[in-house]
């Protein structure tokens, strides 16, 4: 299991990707992901969660702040080891 935790600019990032109306639910689905595990360590991202947000950061369509969760999101998946 992983330790880490989504920081406060990440975190900031998906309170506003969840706040806007414009957004994808993809990104939705990361942001919502990075915000739980910004407040609980040891806290992963679900498969799907990470197939989300994979989804977000090969599209070049999404904002920025959409981008900054998805990574946070997808940091703290487990790898496929």
């Amino acid at each position: 299991m992983t330790s880490k935790m989504t920081g406060p600019k990440a975190a900031a990032a998906a309170a506003k990707v969840l706040n806007s109306s414009s957004t994808g639910k993809a990104s939705k689905t990361a942001a919502g992901s990075a915000l739980t595990q910004s407040r609980t360590r040891g806290e992963t991202t679900s498969p799907s969660a990470a197939r989300a947000a994979s989804q977000v950061l090969r599209d070049g369509r999404t904002s920025p702040a959409s981008k900054t969760a998805a990574g946070s999101a997808l940091s703290q998946a487990r790898s496929k080891k």
